[in-house]
This record gives C-alpha cells, sequence and structure tokens, in this order.
C-alpha cells in the first residue's frame, strides 16, 4: 500500500552495468526480497513493495564519483538479524568487494548498530544494519 512521501525509486547511474548488475544481485536478490523490475540494455530495476532502486549505464564517468562531495553519501538497508548482516558480509567479501571500517566490525556505526559498510563497484557506501 502506498503511504504520501514514500519513496518511489532512487535511480543512479554507473560506470559499469555489469559490475554494479552482479554486486546489487547479491545484494538485493539473494538477501533482501527484491524482485527484478525491469531490465533493458543500459538498465535494470530492483523492486521491493512500492518502492524500486534503478541502476544506468553512464557514458560521463569523469569526474568519478565520490561520497565526500556533494551528493549521495550512502543507501542503508535493514535486516532483522545480525546473522543476516554476516551471511551478507561473508558473501560480498568472497567475491572482494572493498568492506569500510573492517577493523570496527560489526560496530562500525556505535555499539547500538550492528552493521556491514561495503562499497559497491562504483565506489557507492552502503550499509547493512540490524538495529538491536
Amino acid at each position: 500500500m502506498s503511504k504520501t512521501g514514500q519513496i518511489n525509486h532512487i535511480e543512479i547511474y554507473v560506470s559499469n552495468l555489469k559490475n554494479t548488475h552482479l554486486f546489487w544481485d547479491t545484494l538485493l536478490l539473494e538477501n533482501l526480497n527484491y524482485k527484478i523490475y525491469q531490465e533493458w540494455p543500459n538498465g535494470i530495476s530492483y523492486k521491493l513493495d512500492e518502492t524500486y532502486l534503478v541502476f544506468v549505464q553512464s557514458n560521463k564517468t569523469i569526474p568519478e564519483y565520490n561520497r565526500t562531495r556533494v551528493g549521495l553519501n550512502h543507501l542503508a538497508f535493514l535486516v532483522l538479524t545480525t546473522k543476516q548482516v554476516d551471511k551478507i558480509r561473508s558473501q560480498l567479501l568472497a567475491s572482494n568487494y572493498n568492506e569500510l571500517y573492517a577493523n570496527l566490525y560489526p560496530h562500525a556505526g556505535g555499539a547500538e548498530s550492528y552493521a556491514l559498510y561495503i562499497e559497491d563497484p562504483d565506489r557507492i557506501k552502503v550499509e547493512i544494519v540490524c538495529k538491536q
């Protein structure tokens, strides 16, 4: 059921759609109950309930994305158990994605938070968090 103010979709331009597809398939399809919503030669979208994420191949890759500049800093996804966070961490590290704040895992967000911080192929920070 749609709610006023609910995010409808977020669209992100990427430098390599194939690499992006691999990362986000692992995270969204295998772990977070998203489904592929739309797919076309230069893009893909994933949907959960009424919200969807869109990734589109860009031909303008300079300057590279940097989360410390003005704009998107990170996307955060809630899971219900710490075991889900650990499982996702294992999967993504096995595929050689860059974990952020690894020395502080799983409490880089503070003692009250159990979270993984990892970068997608374009170095967009992604947080997987379980509120304890």
